[in-house]
């Protein structure tokens, strides 16, 4: 009997973000479908959510699902989120074991992605020296130090790696410095061009949000703002799934707890340690799109259309 791979997508409010999304699944469907059935779910805003993607999969006579987040650094979203929404879905069933798998993490696909993306951007630019060139990269931030350090080791690998004059990190919500913040700084050190890396997997409402920031930057100033393409579903990012796979099915996928700050006392966390393990989007589930493919349910629905009208 074949497994089942729930891929544990965030959701975006734009509607391109999740058609790249689902072009992903599509990949990783063709990948594995001689071994799993694979099928996907949404933390937020979109439909299916998680609760219907394991439904199906049951249908179908699934009995063992793990559980992928398409998600790069364990973060709140990683850490209490979608283990809350699948222990609930668990609870459902007493002849379903759902498993899930890390988050993409710091790991060598990662940083030979982003080397890549960062070499087709300088191919498209003036040839200048790497060492008059600053890098920035920027994560989607989080309140959890321990994900956004992650972003700060990557941003080192990168920079000793590729020897960039200089290199740092900013965040596109929640941590610091913002983007805006990041480039001022950068911008006074001198240097003749910036290339910026968004360590995002696609295309969303921050991610637009980062590109107009450095586009207004690099129209303002006497230096060369310029930024590389998301991660998408480039061969490296799908092997830094193949790994991650194979780490739940074999028991080794465990979150990177030595630096957590919900069981660890981490400088200016204090209070979080032991903190209840709940998800925060409740209010937010689904709430953007009908489920195209809702088990029972009926397409085209009057609040569908409602929302087509709307634009959202």
């Amino acid at each position: 009997m074949k497994e089942g791979i729930l891929l544990c997508g965030h959701g975006s409010r734009k509607t391109a973000g999740v058609e790249e999304f689902k072009k992903l699944v599509e990949i990783l469907k063709d990948r594995y479908k001689t071994t799993f059935e694979v099928d996907y779910g949404f933390l937020e805003f979109n439909h299916p959510l998680f609760e219907a993607a394991v439904e199906r999969l049951y249908n179908k006579g699934i009995r063992t699902i793990y559980a992928l987040p398409v998600i790069l650094f364990a973060g709140a979203h990683a850490k209490n989120d979608i283990p809350y929404e699948l222990n609930t879905i668990q609870s459902y069933y007493t002849d379903l074991k759902i498993k899930m798998g890390s988050p993409i993490g710091v790991n060598s696909h990662v940083l030979g992605l982003a080397k890549k993306r960062i070499e087709e951007t300088e191919l498209t630019l003036t040839p200048i020296e790497r060492k008059e060139t600053c890098l920035v990269v920027v994560g989607r931030g989080t309140t959890d130090p321990d994900a956004n350090s992650d972003v700060n080791k990557l941003m080192s690998m990168l920079w000793e790696g590729m020897g960039f004059g200089f290199a740092t990190t900013a965040y596109s919500g929640t941590a610091h410095p913002s983007v805006d913040q990041s480039l001022n700084l950068v911008e006074k050190l001198g240097f003749k061009r910036t290339i910026v890396i968004p360590f995002f997997f696609f295309t969303g409402v921050l991610l637009d949000r980062v590109y107009s920031i450095l586009e207004e930057k690099n129209n303002a100033s006497w230096q060369e703002f310029v930024y590389t393409a998301p991660f998408g579903t480039d061969e490296l990012m799908l092997k830094a799934f193949d790994d991650r796979l194979d780490e739940v099915i074999n028991g080794a996928g465990n979150m990177n707890c030595q630096l957590c700050k919900y069981r660890k006392q981490i400088i200016g966390f204090e209070e979080e340690i032991g903190k209840e393990q709940i998800g925060h989007h409740l209010n937010v589930k689904g709430v953007l799109f009908e489920e195209d493919e809702k088990i029972g349910g009926k397409k085209n629905s009057l609040g569908n259309s409602f929302k087509k009208l709307l634009g959202i």
